[in-house]
């Protein structure tokens, strides 16, 4: 069964309005009909419902609530992903196989040795619109509960801003050969730990 997000405005008693990339996904990638069966998550207060496809409208599609039901499918842990840009779409596989695994957050970063130069405002826009559609898409396909956030692209030397609000810092080390992230992972405490920054460096390239 399809699932798909939307805000909490969207639902009026028991009727929910779709819009948008949704509607056209529905509608002409899927090609529903109606009474056909969707999953729906409202992403402002994370419930889940089983709805009924009521009617397709010309811009809209207009399902009904048949019942809510329970999803936890998130974690107490909250990760985010700080990862040093990579090249071609190195980085849109990335999102989507985290997403998939349970990550919160992605946050890009410009290292000493990442190949990909993203200057250009333009460039960087399509380029967060592209990873943040390619998050979305992936928790639709695990039915996550959370649609990650891709933040704006840092430079290495922001980064310390943003680990000193986290529990556990890992950072990736290609010459490592006795820890392992299970090994890290293990001594969480989830009542007390469960915030996490990993930092991964790019794919490096010869001096």
């Amino acid at each position: 069964m399809s699932k798909f997000f939307i805000k909490n405005t969207q639902i009026n008693q028991d009727k929910i309005n779709i819009i948008g990339e949704d509607f056209n996904h529905i509608k002409n990638v899927l090609r529903l009909k109606i009474n056909e069966k969707i999953k729906i998550c409202d992403i402002d207060t994370k419930k889940n419902y089983i709805c009924n496809i009521d009617s397709i409208l010309k811009d809209n599609i207009i399902c009904s609530i048949i019942e809510e039901i329970e999803d936890d499918t998130e974690s107490n842990i909250y990760i985010n992903i700080l990862q040093g840009i990579p090249k071609g779409d190195k980085m849109e596989w990335i999102i989507e196989k985290c997403t998939e695994i349970g990550v919160s957050e992605f946050t890009p970063v410009k290292m000493e040795r990442c190949v990909v130069k993203i200057d250009n405002e333009k460039i960087k826009e399509n380029k967060l619109a592209r990873w943040q559609k390619i998050a979305k898409s992936a928790a639709m396909q695990s039915e996550r509960n959370i649609i990650p956030k891709v933040k704006n692209i840092l430079d290495f030397n922001e980064i310390s801003n943003i680990i000193k609000d986290y529990d556990i810092i890992l950072v990736a080390y290609e010459n490592e050969n006795q820890n392992t992230i299970k090994n890290e992972l293990k001594k969480i405490n989830n009542n007390e730990k469960n915030k996490i920054a990993i930092i991964i460096g790019p794919e490096g390239r010869n001096k």
